[in-house]
């Protein structure tokens, strides 16, 4: 390359800094001596990609900064077009004609301004034709690109499809009023859950009816209804005061009820004394406080604080790396568990589940009743590890409940566990919740930390169905603030997850039925021509089978049955509708078809791939499985 040509090529370069620098005021300009550069020389710059030259002077190319942290870049509030807005920072035209790809890929990523060498003023070079874009045709162009939820224009592509993955509130004191529920729903909220260890069924009565109401006005949303039971739960009884515990000083727990002294508390768990051993250490909601064992009598156990604090009454107690001999499902559960029949609840979360033989049992109990009720169980216990494999496979899906988990496990485990339990859920067709300290300081402040942010998306990014908010929406200051950061963050997420054409191999599971192979091949579709899917179901089979496949598109799933729409408000991806099927198919498909576009949810002209399986036909035969693409 000759002296004049890599020249020509540098001026270029530097046509789009001008550029941006006329925007700049002349205050701005007379700043920028004092800005504190992220330093890319021009010579080091051609350096990496074109021969080396000494042929004329190197005027310093910078990325800055300015005093305040505002990058000179669209997305830090520069004056840019639409168009500068949308486009990912590039080179002038004339510089992609030949080899040189590799400044491209450089100066995509680095907001430039331009400041000249020794004091020499900088000259303004002159733009030519080439290096001013037709706005109207990129501004379009670029528009039509995100419109298909093409997000390879760069990390910071904004998301123009709803949020998938599902968010599960907790209801509350803070939000257990009519105004509250239908704000939280407006906001995110897909699933309501009722802790059964607070309140009572009067108080839920109300919950229930209050989203039963919200669910028959509300025809472009449902929300489903989850029951948590509160399980074989070890608590520490009541105290006249809270007592401050120090380190180590001497406390005991002592199986005799209605003790409550400034150094002994009554527990509520008749085995405790013979569940622990000397050594093992107790932990306090949690890990809140800590204190080991260091003896024991038929009726005390004598421990030393290792970790103090202030104890107040019905604290829940573990014990590192055991569960307690204490049956998953207890009276008063069951008793719960009739309430949810009788109310016809979606969901189960079961707690402290061990082994697939609770939920076997709860099974054939809901089938004796003839209830339709999901069972999710609640894997927050050292026992349910080994078993994890077996729970699943009898169960619906899973919650990962990372507060007991981690304290009956290593808290290093925990991330690890969540990893794991999502993985195996996904390979299995099951749905996965992933609960507790999402945005816990959201409980009495008006933002997340970082690390709340951070784990929500890695939530989102490692295949949860679903996330969930327990004390920040059932008895935080700001519940429907933490609804809406989940939202948003969840939705960013999702926008920047690249997805392959291809849908994920979730094992032997998915192969087993025509059914699965036509999910896989519908989702497959879907993918190569970014298309949404339109799926007719009576019993939700197909929609949540294609929910596990992650198709890029929303999987609009169109049902005759209110308890299947609203169940399927958990799953990833679906938007559940209730419609009346007629007896004729292509009347139900352009009835379809018509619905989602009045409701905004398609456009006129665009193409839905319709597909027709699962295990119970509709309008077609036993043998018969079609998918076509249809334009609206």
């Amino acid at each position: 390359m000759t002296s004049d040509e890599l020249e020509a090529s540098i001026n270029g370069f530097l046509h789009e800094a001008v550029l941006l620098l006329q925007h700049l005021t002349v205050s701005s300009l007379s700043s920028l001596e004092a800005v504190q550069p992220m330093v890319v020389t021009r010579g080091d710059f051609i350096a990496s990609s074109l021969p080396s030259t000494n042929s004329f002077a190197m005027t310093q190319v910078v990325g800055t900064r300015s005093t305040k942290g505002c990058f000179l870049h669209s997305a830090y509030g520069s004056k840019r077009n639409p168009v500068e807005k949308l486009m990912p920072f590039s080179l002038p035209a004339k510089l992609f004609a030949g080899k040189e790809r590799k400044i491209e890929r450089i100066a995509r990523c680095i907001p430039v301004a331009v400041k000249s060498s020794a004091g020499v003023e900088a000259a303004v070079l002159p733009v030519s034709s080439q290096d001013v874009p037709k706005r109207d045709d990129e501004l379009q162009k670029l528009q039509d690109i995100q419109n298909r939820g093409d997000v390879s224009v760069g990390m910071w592509s904004k998301p123009t499809v709803g949020r998938k993955t599902k968010i599960v509130c907790t209801i509350g004191p803070s939000t257990n009023t009519r105004e509250m529920i239908w704000k939280l729903a407006e906001a995110g909220m897909n699933v309501a859950r009722m802790n059964m260890s607070h309140g009572d069924h009067a108080s839920h009565q109300k919950v229930i009816d209050l989203v039963k109401e919200y669910n028959a006005q509300c025809k472009d949303n449902v929300i489903a209804i989850m029951l948590d039971t509160k399980g074989p739960e070890v608590r520490s009884g009541d105290l006249p005061q809270p007592i401050t515990l120090t380190s180590g000083q001497e406390f005991s727990f002592t199986i005799k009820r209605g003790v409550g002294t400034e150094t002994c508390v009554s527990v509520n768990y008749d085995d405790f004394v013979n569940d622990v051993e000397m050594g093992d250490m107790l932990l306090v909601d949690g890990g809140m406080m800590s204190l080991v064992v260091k003896s024991k009598t038929e009726d005390l156990v004598k421990c030393e604080v290792v970790d103090g604090g202030e104890l107040k009454s019905r604290r829940h107690l573990n014990v590192r790396g055991k569960s307690a001999t204490l049956p998953s499902i207890t009276e008063k559960d069951w008793e719960d568990i009739k309430f949810g029949v009788d109310n016809k609840v979606d969901f189960y979360a079961v707690s402290f589940v061990k082994d697939a033989k609770v939920i076997h049992e709860l099974k054939d109990y809901l089938r004796s009743c003839n209830a339709d009720i999901h069972v999710i169980p609640k894997i927050e216990s050292a026992d349910s590890i080994p078993n994890l494999h077996s729970i699943i496979t009898a169960s619906d899906g899973a919650m990962v409940a990372r507060g007991d988990l981690g304290a009956e496990l290593p808290i290093e485990e925990v991330p690890l566990l969540q990893e794991e339990i999502i993985r195996l859920c996904r390979s299995m067709g099951k749905a996965v919740i992933v609960a507790t300290n999402m945005l816990e300081s959201m409980i009495v402040h008006p933002t997340p930390t970082r690390a709340e942010v951070s784990d929500i998306a890695i939530a989102v990014r490692e295949g949860a169905d679903a996330v969930m908010l327990s004390g920040e929406t059932a008895h935080g200051k700001f519940p429907l603030k933490a609804v809406k950061v989940m939202h948003t963050v969840s939705q960013r997420t999702e926008a920047t997850m690249v997805r392959s054409e291809q849908p994920p191999n979730l094992g032997q599971v998915f192969k087993n039925h025509m059914s699965e192979m036509f999910a896989f091949h519908a989702t497959m579709m879907s993918n190569t021509l970014g298309t949404s899917i339109v799926v007719f179901t009576r019993t939700g089979f197909m929609a949540i089978l294609l929910s596990h496949y992650r198709p890029s598109g929303t999987i609009f799933a169109f049902t005759n049955e209110e308890r299947v729409r609203q169940r399927l408000a958990l799953y990833q991806g679906v938007c559940p509708i209730y419609m009346q099927f007629s007896g004729d198919a292509e009347e139900t498909f352009r009835s379809a078809l018509s619905l989602l576009q009045e409701r905004g949810m398609v456009k006129g002209g665009e193409e839905v791939a319709l597909v027709q399986s699962g295990r119970q036909p509709i309008w077609r035969s036993q043998s018969t499985h079609n998918i076509q693409v249809r334009k609206v």
